[in-house]
């Protein structure tokens, strides 16, 4: 249940009715056309996610005003935004490695260039679904053949997605300091990936049809500034002057992966090693522009221990996978306690 500070974003619809944008308070949504503006009668966030950081701050202030309003509690949950792009990284450095002893074991862990930049790849926006849609498990070539089967290997990535408010201009790279004026907030996601179909095909460009399937994302969009930060790990060596941040902070969360309601592990995300500003201000580094909708994904946080790693993969070293019928939800919590949702996903046979 979220508390009456957190105060996240979403749309949704009454039975026989329009989609409209609320706010998550208790266990019930506040219907802000009803009692802020008609301007949220909307089907998605863009509109207001293009507003700006100064909109963003005064509807929040209205909405803190607005808590004990009668709340809505008959809902259907839609995906909250248009997505215009998306983008998953590769920003931690425990599944970077976990990843490269499995697949290297007589080489290096991480690839030469892993320290110097945010590795990345650019998925399918018309693929990210709403948290409680069902997963269909995906075909794809693998190994031995290579045959067109059905994947064997079935897998979660828990992560962090953000979600660009406001966009930026073609050529124009946007420094970490400038963060807060185009990311809106986050949601919890889950990048399903085929790993079997990954391993084929993703030499020598990148994961394709192993991961464009599906990306689950949750329905509630929590602000930034209802998240805690604490300092970030040292980077050694010392990064690229576009990439330092000034105080080098994180955000301060914890994520609990579960696989039919029993708890398999709780990543930190405090502990990634490349942090959201970075990450923007990479993905914009060579002149590429924002637009409102705009997702990128961290990629799967994990940490020091076994039990908080954030994949399958990790979890049983390449040798567990998810099976036809397993439900998988991903949520998470603030360093002080706050709640931020959940996004689950049913995987059923393709």
């Amino acid at each position: 249940m979220f508390d009456r500070t957190t105060l996240p974003y979403g749309v949704f619809s009454r039975p026989g009715g329009q989609r409209r944008i609320g706010v998550a308070v208790d266990d019930g949504v506040l219907d802000l056309a009803e009692h802020l503006s008609p301007a949220f009668e909307a089907d998605s966030l863009n509109g207001f996610l293009a507003e700006g950081p100064a909109r963003w701050a005064s509807v929040r202030e209205q909405v803190q005003g607005l808590v004990g309003m009668p709340l809505l509690h008959d809902v259907t949950m839609h995906l909250p935004f248009e997505v215009a792009d998306y983008v998953d990284f590769y920003a931690s450095e425990q599944h970077a490695t976990n990843l490269g002893r499995m697949f290297r074991p007589d080489g290096e862990a991480l690839l030469p260039n892993w320290k110097h930049l945010p590795v990345g790849y650019h998925g399918r926006a018309g693929t990210v679904v709403v948290s409680g849609t069902d997963i269909v498990r995906p075909r794809g070539l693998t190994l031995p053949g290579p045959e067109h089967r059905a994947s064997a290997k079935l897998d979660v990535e828990v992560e962090v997605g953000f979600v660009v408010g406001v966009g930026s201009e073609l050529g124009t790279p946007v420094a970490t300091g400038d963060f807060e004026d185009h990311v809106f907030g986050i949601v919890l996601l889950n990048d399903w990936s085929a790993r079997d179909i990954q391993s084929y095909e993703y030499v020598p460009l990148g994961p394709f049809l192993g991961k464009s399937f599906a990306t689950s994302i949750s329905p509630w969009v929590v602000p930034l500034a209802a998240l805690d930060r604490v300092p970030a790990p040292v980077q050694d060596p010392p990064v690229a002057a576009y990439l330092q941040v000034d105080g080098h902070w994180a955000f301060d969360l914890t994520l609990s992966l579960r696989r039919n309601g029993s708890e398999v592990s709780r990543p930190p995300f405090a502990g990634m090693y490349w942090t959201a500003p970075q990450l923007l201000a990479h993905l914009t580094a060579n002149g590429a522009s924002l637009r409102t909708g705009d997702l990128f994904a961290s990629g799967t946080i994990s940490g020091d221990e076994v039990d908080q790693r954030g994949s399958f993969i990790e979890l049983t070293w390449n040798t567990e996978f998810l099976a036809d019928g397993d439900t998988v939800t991903i949520s998470a919590t603030t360093g002080s306690g706050r709640y931020l949702g959940e996004v689950s996903g049913r995987v059923v046979s393709g």
